[in-house]
């Protein structure tokens, strides 16, 4: 017999967790942190954040196993101009782990969305 839990825990996390409205959500308390950041916040001065949410959301619901797909090229181009620090990237990390320990992920479902983040660590950062 298969529970509730069982069959939460073979979805993906995208669909655990409610998909792309409660995503958008998470992506947009990420972004009210970042942009709260002396370090990162300068970074956004000239963005169109309501572009940069709605392309976030769809980065994250790839790492999450959802419909979208995002190749690292893609993500090298669109933070080639940037100079991102390994700091910067930390404090970046920080960040999202606080984002989704408050929007209630599971510890276990935090750390696989962190481990894809870092995975992605030498296509963002440049110096």
């Amino acid at each position: 017999m298969t529970t509730a839990v069982t069959r939460s825990r073979s979805l993906p996390l995208f669909e655990k967790y409610g998909g792309i409205r409660m995503l958008r959500n998470v992506i947009m308390d990420f972004y009210d942190r970042v942009l709260d950041s002396d370090t990162l916040g300068p970074y956004f001065d000239d963005v169109d954040m309501t572009r940069l949410i709605d392309h976030q959301t769809k980065f994250f619901a790839m790492m999450m196993g959802g419909p979208v797909d995002f190749s690292d090229d893609r993500l090298a181009r669109a933070h080639a101009s940037m100079a991102i620090t390994h700091a910067e990237f930390d404090e970046i990390a920080a960040l999202l782990t606080e984002t989704l320990t408050a929007a209630g992920l599971e510890p276990v479902d935090i750390v696989t969305i962190l481990t894809s983040v870092e995975r992605r660590r030498s296509v963002i950062v440049r110096r």
